[in-house]
């Protein structure tokens, strides 16, 4: 019997019983696409048809990998995986998928949407920890986006340029600042406007008249404006001179011009300047408002916040409390606000050339000097009170009255002709202590790079900054004048120097910082119209110490009046005066 082989007994057997493919005497490439490849390819994976997708990419959008030894030889079988994609059936080409979600476009770090976009404002700080709105300018038609608006993983705010955390600052505990008045329980809330309904009012008015001027102006003194020599730093002069900052309804010209009817709103530069660049404010202040019949006074409470000069309130880390944690007593906020204004005040007076023959003299003497009381002399200061029209349209007139400051006056270097001006200081504490906000050193920097310490000033002084500009430009001043003072030693607060003054006019400075005096006017005309449709009385308008939130309370009379009288007389007197 003849050897039969296995090949020979596995094809006799029917193919119907077979558990095997059935055999062929053809070639197994036959009939199916062969896709040649490179000796540089790796072979990972049994099959990967995504190893080389469109234009080169695979299916995660990465780039194609290959080994560099063969990057000048041909590459195989590129674009033949294509060869293998599977043929939808004719029953499945109309299948779509169904999704509830937003067709928004996403960016690596969330929806696209997410971002406000608008006329915002720059400066100040918004972060998780609950602080305040920043801003910055990302181009496209003037276009901003909101920096306080991350996502959780603490990464970059959705557009390139866009701040970075800082290590571990996600964690970092959120600042509990207190509040400048205490809410009483007896007062009412009428209303909340947060600041993103304010940053979108607008209304254009005038330039202003003058109604009254009153006071007198010393010439300033140019040699201020050249760059002191490092080895004989000018020294800031303790200067007494007699200063006043008046509320409004205690002044006595403001109390004339109402009687006459002159405006429906009274105010001063101060506190004007407050409410109308809040949506910039980080720190707690408030304004008492003051409805007697068809008039409105907004007032400031004695000691008010409002008369301080604040400091870096608006860094991106602004200084600490000793709430917070703060060590350093030299650079918490009440400790800098305090030396700043009085940098403020000395500044302006040392600046000045006091001379009895070359002063400008204005209409009227100073209202509120009296030679018999003061022992000082009056300091120069020119008082102006000038109107603006509010009005919507003609059978509504509403007209504002404010009581301005101007502090010198110089001859224009090519018409000669006089020049009113607005004096104010900025102060370095320590550039590398906490709360710095990342300030140059102005020493070495303030001569080459002027532009760089201005701008780094912008940003972490914003509100300060926009008030004394909107001040100059109420006033009608031609100049605005800022001294840059820095102490003398980092580490003691009682000596200081001044380092060099520069000069801007009040509205290309405003421009610079993208100060709009129009929504400003639009805030104090929104302001006062809340407070005319509601009945006589006296209200308070308080920014939230840890909020962009303004809040309007209805008091009942004579509130604060009780607290200075607290303040001054003990309770038996109290009592005395009751039983009275």
């Amino acid at each position: 019997m003849a050897e039969t082989s296995l090949a020979d007994i596995i094809a006799a057997l029917p193919s119907e019983d077979s558990w095997g493919p059935s055999t062929s005497n053809e070639t197994t490439l036959n009939g199916v696409p062969y896709a040649p490849y490179s000796k540089g390819d790796k072979l990972g994976r049994m099959a990967d048809w995504t190893a080389e997708g469109k234009d080169g990419r695979d299916g995660r959008g990465g780039r194609q990998q290959y080994n560099r030894n063969y990057r000048d030889q041909q590459v195989y079988g590129a674009g033949t995986s294509s060869l293998f994609a599977v043929q939808l059936a004719e029953d499945e080409s109309t299948f779509s998928v169904v999704s509830n979600t937003r067709d928004s476009a996403k960016t690596r770090f969330g929806r696209a949407g997410t971002f406000a976009r608008g006329r915002g404002q720059r400066g100040g700080r918004g972060d998780l920890r609950g602080g305040r709105g920043q801003f910055q300018r990302v181009g496209g038609r003037g276009g901003q986006q909101q920096y306080g608006q991350y996502d959780t993983r603490g990464g970059r705010g959705g557009a390139r340029g866009g701040r970075r955390f800082g290590w571990k600052d996600y964690d970092k505990p959120q600042r509990n600042r207190d509040a400048s008045v205490n809410i009483k329980p007896d007062w009412k809330l009428l209303e909340e406007i947060d600041f993103n309904r304010l940053a979108k009012l607008n209304l254009d008015t005038d330039d202003g008249e003058d109604i009254e001027s009153y006071g007198f102006l010393y010439y300033y003194d140019r040699s201020f404006d050249k760059q002191p020599v490092k080895t004989a730093e000018r020294k800031l002069n303790v200067v007494d001179r007699a200063a006043y900052n008046v509320t409004t309804s205690s002044d006595p010209v403001i109390q004339e011009l109402a009687e006459k009817d002159e405006a429906t709103i009274f105010a001063t530069d101060n506190i004007l300047s407050m409410l109308m660049c809040s949506p910039r404010s980080v720190y707690p202040w408030d304004i008492v408002i003051i409805r007697q019949g068809n008039k409105i006074f907004l007032d400031k409470r004695d000691n008010a916040t409002l008369d301080m000069v604040t400091v870096n309130e608006n860094a991106a880390d602004a200084p600490m409390d000793a709430s917070d944690g703060s060590k350093d007593a030299l650079n918490q906020p009440s400790a800098l606000a305090e030396e700043a204004t009085y940098i403020n005040h000395n500044f302006a007076n040392q600046v000045m050339i006091e001379s009895d023959t070359q002063k400008v003299e204005m209409t009227h003497e100073n209202p509120f000097y009296n030679p018999s009381e003061e022992t000082e002399p009056p300091a120069s200061k020119a008082y102006k009170y000038r109107r603006f029209d509010l009005s919507l349209n003609d059978e509504d007139p509403v007209h504002l009255v404010v009581r301005t400051e101007l502090d010198a006056v110089q001859k224009n270097a090519i018409s000669g002709e006089d020049q009113f001006i607005t004096v104010k200081a900025l102060n370095e504490f320590d550039h590398k202590a906490q709360g710095s906000g990342g300030a140059l050193d102005w020493r070495t920097k303030l001569v080459s790079q002027r532009g760089a310490v201005v701008a780094t000033e912008m940003k972490n002084n914003s509100c300060k900054l926009a008030r004394w500009t909107v001040q100059s430009i109420m006033a009608k001043a031609d100049v605005m004048k800022l001294g840059f003072v820095s102490r003398a030693n980092p580490k003691s607060n009682d000596r200081h120097v001044i380092l060099g003054v520069v000069g801007w006019k009040p509205r290309d400075f405003a421009q610079q910082m993208n100060l709009s005096l129009s929504n400003g006017w639009g805030i104090v005309r929104t302001i006062a119209d809340m407070c005319l449709k509601r009945e006589e009385g006296k209200y308070v308008l308080v920014k939230d110490p840890n909020k962009q939130i303004l809040r309007l309370y209805e008091v009942p009379a004579g509130s604060f009046e009780e607290e200075e009288e607290q303040g001054e007389a003990g309770p038996v007197d109290e009592a005395a005066e009751e039983e009275e």
